[in-house]
């Protein structure tokens, strides 16, 4: 039987068309889910949990099998046999359908490999909602294109018959619904009727329980599980007018850029705009050239000469401005 998990499962993956399908209408998610666990649940919670792919889920959701006697069993409805399916314009077709559907069902569901060991067995509920095979006569092509295998479509017709059962039981034209009034919906839903004297306690009995008691456990199931979809990604890079990529707020450009100085023979030094540390390097290339040129004044090496404390003559001091200056540049410079 289904659970948290399974109903978890459900609302992740059909929410987002359940939700715009009810607009206008009392229903709820939380009601939708609650008739999906009643009428399959105990099929499509165990397929999803062998983890097949939610097309072929919704394929196998085929129920309720029909005896091969010649009374139908007990049936009232439409067909109440194999051979009054048979007796209807396509109804061999319509019963390879639900015999095939039947048989790929109990496959993976053990419960009705003995209904599908008996080669007459077929199923006459189809799709997650359950549409009854009774609504052959009407709308064939439903079944015989296995349109109740497309979640859209299947949803389509079980809000009508909703409808259709809210209107049977007097709820016509109500804005919204408590949870006793989805339940009489879905009992009506199912058995065509309502009676209010009877509350729950109608609809099929699985021995336990009845119909109406079990979908307002599901009901109540559904409720407490709530799912929140995750917001979308941002928006992908667009090109502007010039062609250029333009990267989304969420993903900042970075953009990296390689300046190489080349030294300049100016005395000049200009500081690059922008100039990182890694130019540095550059900047003190620069800078050798200028001191070089400035230390080679004859003002500034008569200065160092005057200062110097030595025991040469007056004559060789006052010749420190022409030749032995021009000497000592030359030996710092060959230091260098």
């Amino acid at each position: 039987m289904p659970n948290a998990d399974d109903v978890l499962w459900f609302k992740s993956q059909f929410q987002s068309q359940i939700e715009p399908a009810l607009a206008g209408t009392p229903f709820s998610v939380d009601m939708l889910t609650a008739v999906a666990c009643q009428e399959t649940g105990e099929i499509w919670p165990a397929l999803r949990r062998r983890g097949l792919p939610v097309a072929r889920v919704l394929e196998l959701c085929i129920g309720d099998t029909i005896d091969a006697s010649a009374t139908g069993g007990g049936r009232r409805a439409f067909p109440k046999n194999k051979a009054e399916l048979l007796a209807e314009p396509g109804g061999g077709q319509m019963f390879d359908i639900a015999r095939r559907g039947l048989v790929e069902m109990a496959e993976q569901i053990p419960g009705y490999r003995g209904a599908a060991a008996r080669p007459d067995k077929f199923c006459h509920g189809f799709g997650i909602f359950q549409l009854d095979l009774q609504f052959f006569r009407t709308d064939p092509s439903y079944f015989l294109e296995r349109r109740y295998a497309d979640f859209g479509a299947a949803l389509a017709r079980c809000v009508g018959e909703l409808q259709a059962a809210a209107r049977r039981i007097g709820l016509a034209g109500r804005v919204s619904l408590s949870d006793l009034e989805m339940c009489a919906v879905a009992i009506a839903y199912n058995t065509g009727r309502f009676v209010p004297a009877r509350g729950l306690k109608q609809g099929y009995f699985d021995g336990t329980r009845y119909y109406g008691e079990n979908f307002h456990a599901y009901l109540q199931l559904a409720k407490g599980v709530a799912f929140m979809p995750l917001p979308l990604p941002p928006a992908p890079a667009t090109r502007g007018a010039n062609g250029a990529g333009i990267a989304a707020a969420a993903t900042p450009l970075v953009v990296v850029v390689v300046v190489r100085a080349k030294p300049r023979r100016s005395r000049k030094t200009t500081k690059p705009t922008g100039m990182t540390k890694t130019t540095k390097s550059a900047k003190s290339a620069k800078a050798r050239p200028v001191k070089l040129a400035t230390a080679a004044k004859a003002p500034k090496a008569a200065k160092v000469a005057k200062t110097a404390r030595t025991t040469k003559t007056a004559r060789t001091a006052k010749s420190a401005k022409s030749t032995k200056p021009a000497k000592t540049v030359a030996r710092k410079r060959g230091a260098r």
